[in-house]
């Protein structure tokens, strides 16, 4: 074993900051591969809660170099007072490298974000307006500015000058929002280069040369499957790509270098932002939705939006298994639904007479599907407690083994509670 992803099977928000922290200690290299900081890890360890953005949640161990790959887009100040925490809490950031070619977030990304969803109105995407999209528009457009170009105040300048040409006719023309200053840019972007340009590198590089020597490294995804740029719930998407094939492409390793797949899903779903979801639970006040969102405490990390919460959705798991190539599933807040009793989960989709095993193809049935249900016992019992599978109730292992059958690969992890140790390590055997 040398390579490991971890990806979200669903919408985001499943855990993976917490499973990532855990098992972190076995690698040497802890690599973030996609997104920036439209995407929260929350981590508790030590008895302190973290909420991390950028920087890959190994940053916790002092033996871990944290990288952010080519694939991440990256808005310095946001990153540089992500490290003024870290260092403050007591842990250190100096062994964090950050690619080259990664992208950086600039001022007018953040405006052209949120004026574009403002326009949206009722219409919007969702995003949390920090630019991601916008910075992702302009790598693909080829006019980007990447962290290498920090090293260069020439170059930077002149960069800075071309985008500005046609992104301050955005604003001031389409938007009525007043442009920016190239002079001012770069002022502020020099001043932060002084402290990134340390940590700069050639990570792909680095990391080649890792798993070369039969090191460990730990591929850490943002967000989940159904919000891909291409896999997922169209348009309602991010703008990256948070399958395991973004982890090569994200990082600059060929696919023979992943050893195994990591897709973490809650025992139930939730969702963050506009989009379609099938098995949604109204949230009305005592109802199942309200009693997930109060005990699952949910509520996104970046945005502190609350999230939608429904039931578990096996057809999804199964398109996160057939797209990333998952091998093991990571259950995580097992122990939220302790206080139900009865859970159902989703094994199928119906619209217009027809019956859906798979995720439809075809965005309008997805968007009008009715769940159709299987429902399970209860266990109304406290498993917080529990650390090995069998000290689960019966109940609780037979919703594993449903999710199981459903999914067709093994639940190798189960969370139940916030803390690292309130884990059920089934089948993952740690490093020797």
């Amino acid at each position: 074993m040398a390579g490991i992803v971890l990806v979200g099977a669903q919408w985001g928000d499943e855990g993976k900051g917490k499973i990532t922290d855990l098992l972190a200690d076995d690698f040497d290299y802890v690599v973030r591969f996609q997104g920036g900081n439209n995407a929260g890890h929350t981590v508790i360890h030590g008895g302190r809660t973290l909420k991390l953005h950028l920087i890959p949640s190994g940053v916790m161990y002092p033996h871990i170099t944290p990288v952010i790959g080519n694939g991440c887009v990256i808005d310095p100040a946001v990153l540089l007072e992500e490290m003024d925490t870290l260092e403050a809490d007591g842990l250190s950031t100096h062994r964090l490298l950050i690619s080259c070619n990664a992208h950086l977030i600039m001022p007018y990304h953040r405006d052209l974000d949120g004026a574009s969803e403002r326009r949206l109105g009722s219409l919007e995407i969702g995003t949390t307006r920090r630019g991601i999209g916008p910075a992702y528009m302009d790598k693909a457009s080829r006019m980007g500015l990447r962290v290498q170009d920090l090293t260069d105040e020439h170059i930077f300048m002149k960069k800075v000058e071309a985008a500005l040409v046609e992104k301050n006719d955005i604003l001031t023309k389409v938007y009525g929002l007043p442009g920016h200053s190239a002079e001012a840019i770069a002022e502020e972007y020099m001043g932060y280069a002084e402290r990134i340009k340390p940590h700069i590198a050639d990570t792909s590089a680095v990391i080649n040369r890792a798993l070369e020597a039969d090191q460990w490294v730990f591929f850490e995804g943002a967000q989940g499957t159904l919000l891909d740029l291409d896999h997922g719930t169209y348009p309602f998407v991010t703008s990256s790509s948070p399958t395991a094939g973004g982890a090569c492409t994200g990082v600059g390793v060929g696919p023979r270098r992943i050893d195994r797949v990591l897709g973490i899903a809650k025992a139930y779903i939730t969702r963050v932002g506009s989009g379609p979801f099938p098995t949604e639970l109204d949230d009305i006040p005592g109802g199942v939705g309200e009693i997930l969102t109060r005990v699952g405490g949910e509520y996104g990390t970046t945005t502190g939006r609350q999230r939608r919460c429904g039931w578990y959705d096996a057809v999804i798991i199964r398109y996160a298994v057939q797209v990333s190539g998952i091998t093991d599933l990571v259950v995580t807040k097992l122990d939220v639904l302790s206080e139900l009793d009865r859970i159902k989960v989703c094994v199928a989709y119906e619209y217009e007479g027809k019956r859906y095993d798979r995720l439809p193809c075809h965005q309008t049935v997805f968007h009008h599907a009715r769940p159709v249900y299987e429902e399970l016992p209860g266990w109304k019992t406290d498993i917080t407690g529990c650390r090995r599978f069998r000290d689960l109730p019966k109940a609780a292992r037979d919703y594993i083994g449903f999710l199981e059958d459903h999914a067709e690969v093994p639940v190798s992890i189960i969370a139940v509670g916030p803390a690292r140790e309130q884990t059920i390590l089934r089948r993952w055997e740690r490093r020797p």
